[in-house]
Formats: structure tokens, C-alpha cells, sequence
């Protein structure tokens, strides 16, 4: 099987040749740039400034060479433009990481480093507004800077996030057309559609990191008391985001045709380590129905497999999940409460796609010895891998600091189970 193929039978619930792997196909399942960096170095592959794909957790690109080496299924399709509000295709800056990691980010990327250290970005690199990102002087990721206050007496839902959701334009579709056809015309990889959109409730993107002047309410806490608060505010949000998604759909569809396998729609998180995050109330009040429509739209008008990346304790949210039309469940964060990995694929692994899981990014990968990462690997592909529904990645991103050994351990793990 190639690699497309590889990932096609998984996600349709069929036995694949090997289990495919996947490292660095979204925002979700990549590796920070410092680890990317000594992970190259540790392979012997040549060495050279990281490209940072995804600004935001500062993610960096995995190249073609390590994806072989490491036996990799999938490659991503970007947007044109990241959550800084700034583009992904002209990264050519020099920037360095605390650690000394040499990166290239985005040209239009604009910043300031206080007397702390402390970075600040610019959204849509334009200084005369306030910064909307923050890192610390030893850190290896931004955080938001919230910046809108609300009136409560005021709250007026679509003028307030019309700027977060908005149709895309002709660049974008003249984008997506040429990164498709270069991907299927030099690879025969599985094809990640990056597009985003319905996040809605994610708590990097209610902030408005790429907005000059959010409005409204952006604080992530107010935002989680609206729905109990402004459950009409927050409806109607949702209601507006979904039908700027089919109309982005329908230019996506356009422009690559049936040609991505999976497509990446939201990244919020349902659950915490300990609790979800919402009742299954508010979920089936304020989020399902929104998701369903997007879901059904793309069940009757593509071959896509819809991916949703929602950390935390999920396993109650699992056959709602399944219902609204979910194929693909990302982290499965198996550290978090409930989140049995031998229960859930016993009760849905026939009916919805596990899309992560390989191994413990909050303890044994950072914190383990490659013979307990080695360990791991193996009993989650074990658990997961009989008769497809399963894609192994980490359980969210690979973040900075894990030693380039425990990957290796990682990824020799992968290599043995498959047989080769």
C-alpha cells in the first residue's frame, strides 16, 4: 500500500497493510521546533534553521526526509495565513528560540521584547495596534493577551465576531489548487486539509490573536459563563460561523476536489484532565447542532473524513460525537480521567477513527526512559490498531524539551510493530 492508501483503509475501517503514522500533518500532531531541530540532528539529517509552520505553539515544519526516516503517512495542506493574522508562505525572518533553536518565521512577522525578555507579537504584523501574543523569556509557545472588554447591556453577537469568521478569497483558493497538485503530483502521501474554521469556542481563537480590534466578549473565561449567561450571544455566534464554513467549504471543494483524505474543522477542547469541560446539555444546545451541519454537508458532497482535535476528559461525549458525524477523534488524551484506551476502542473504534493516543506527551515521552516509551508504544498500538480506525500520533503535540532519544525509542516502536 502507499501511504494514501495506508491511511484511506484505516479511516474506512479496514485492516492497513502497516498502521499509519503520522507526525506533523496539523496544527495538533506536530513537534515544536526545538525538539524538530534535535530530532534531525539525532537522525544525522542535515542541519539547518527550523521553518515555523504554526507560529502560534511554534511548531516547526517536518520535511520530506525526516518524514521517510521516520516512516511518516500524511503532509499537510496550510492556509495561507496562521493565527497571528499573518502569512504562512514567506518565512524567510531568522528568529531564535531561547534555547538557541535557529527558525524562520513569517517576514511579516512583528514583535517587541521587553526589559523581561518577554515577547510581545503584533496581529497581522501592524504595530500601531496592541500586541496580541506573549511569551515568556524561557518559553517555547504564546499565550494570548486578552484585550476586549464587554458591556453586557451592549452585546451584539455578529457585529462583534464577523472579523473571526469571514468567506475566503481567491488567493486561497488559487493556494490550495497549487499546493494540491504539487502534493499528488511529486507524493503519493495522505493529505491533510488544514482549513480550520469551526473552532468555535477554542480557546486560542476566542481572543482574536489575528485581529487588530477583537470585539465583544474574548475573555476564555467570559466566554465559557456566556454560555450559561448570553446563551442567545453565544448561539448566535455559532449559528453565523457555521454558515461562513459551508460557504468556505464549498470553495475548499472547489479547489482540491476529493483529494484530501481528512480535514481539520475544530480544535476545542470539550474536556479538562479531570472533568469535560461543558455538560452534554450545553454541548447538545449550543455546539452539536452547528457541527452536524458542517459534518452532514461534507458527508454529501465529499469523500472527506472530518477531523475534531478536543483534549480532556471526552469518553461521556463520545457517541454524541459520533452522532453530530465525527470520523475522527484527536488527541485521545488517555492520561485524562475516563479516557480508557482498551474501553473506548471496545465501545467505538468500529465507528469513529482514533486519531493519536501513541503515547503519554505529558509523562512518559518527556519524563521516561526510551525503554518506557518503547513500552508504551507498543501496548497502545496494540490496543488501537486491530481492524483500522486508527492513526498513531502523540497525544497532542510533541512540545520542546523531550529528549531526541525518547522519539527515536518512539518511532523504532512504530517501525517494529509494523514489521519492517
Amino acid at each position: 500500500m502507499t501511504s494514501r492508501e495506508r491511511v484511506i483503509a484505516a479511516l474506512n475501517h479496514e485492516t492497513p497493510d502497516y498502521v499509519p503514522m503520522d507526525l506533523g500533518g496539523c496544527g495538533q500532531t506536530g513537534i515544536s521546533a526545538s525538539t524538530l531541530y534535535q530530532l534531525r540532528k539525532a537522525y544525522g539529517l542535515d542541519e539547518h534553521p527550523v521553518k515555523i509552520v504554526e507560529p502560534y505553539q511554534i511548531l516547526g515544519e517536518v520535511e520530506l526526509d525526516l518524514l521517510e526516516k521516520i516512516g511518516g503517512d500524511v503532509v499537510p495542506l496550510w492556509n495561507r495565513d496562521n493565527l497571528m493574522g499573518i502569512s504562512n508562505l514567506n518565512c524567510t525572518k531568522p528568529w531564535t528560540l531561547c534555547d538557541g533553536t535557529p527558525t524562520l518565521m513569517s517576514e511579516d512577522f512583528e514583535y517587541d521584547v521587553d526589559e523581561r525578555g518577554y515577547t510581545y507579537v503584533y496581529p497581522c504584523g501592524d504595530r500601531s495596534v496592541k500586541p496580541s501574543l506573549m511569551m515568556t523569556k524561557e518559553g517555547f509557545f504564546f499565550d494570548n493577551i486578552e484585550r476586549s472588554e464587554y458591556d453586557e447591556d451592549n452585546l451584539t453577537p455578529l457585529e462583534d465576531y464577523r472579523d473571526s469568521f469571514t468567506v475566503k478569497t481567491e488567493a486561497d483558493c488559487e493556494h490550495w489548487e497549487k499546493q494540491i497538485k504539487h502534493i499528488y503530483d511529486t507524493s503519493d502521501y495522505a493529505v491533510f486539509g488544514c482549513l480550520g474554521g469551526m473552532s468555535i469556542g477554542d480557546a486560542a481563537e476566542v481572543p482574536g490573536p489575528f485581529l487588530k480590534n477583537p470585539k465583544g466578549i474574548r475573555g476564555v473565561q467570559d466566554w465559557l459563563m456566556a454560555h450559561l449567561l448570553y446563551p442567545e450571544y453565544v448561539e448566535e455566534v455559532y449559528a453565523y460561523a457555521a454558515d461562513v464554513m459551508i460557504k468556505n467549504l464549498e470553495l475548499y471543494k472547489q479547489a482540491v476536489g476529493n483529494k484530501i483524505q481528512a480535514i481539520w474543522l475544530s480544535g476545542t477542547d470539550f474536556g479538562t484532565q479531570n472533568a469535560p469541560m461543558h455538560s452534554l446539555n450545553t454541548f447538545r444546545n449550543l455546539y452539536k447542532p452547528y457541527y452536524k451541519k458542517v459534518n452532514d454537508w461534507i458527508h454529501e458532497n465529499t469523500t472527506w473524513k472530518t477531523f475534531y482535535h478536543t483534549c480532556g476528559a471526552v469518553a461521556g461525549f463520545m457517541e454524541d460525537f459520533i452522532d453530530m458525524g465525527m470520523d475522527i477523534v484527536n488527541p485521545v488524551q488517555l492520561s485524562a480521567a475516563g479516557m480508557d484506551g482498551r474501553e473506548l476502542k471496545a465501545k467505538y473504534g468500529d465507528r469513529i477513527t482514533f486519531w493519536g493516543g501513541g503515547v503519554d506527551t505529558q509523562h512518559t515521552l518527556p519524563s521516561g526512559t526510551p525503554e518506557e516509551v518503547y513500552n508504551e508504544v507498543m501496548e497502545r498500538l496494540n490496543i488501537f490498531s486491530p481492524n483500522g480506525g486508527f492513526v498513531f500520533a502523540t497525544i497532542h503535540n510533541v512540545v520542546a524539551k523531550v529528549p531526541a532519544e525518547n522519539l527515536v525509542a518512539m518511532y523504532k516502536a512504530v517501525k517494529d510493530f509494523r514489521g519492517i
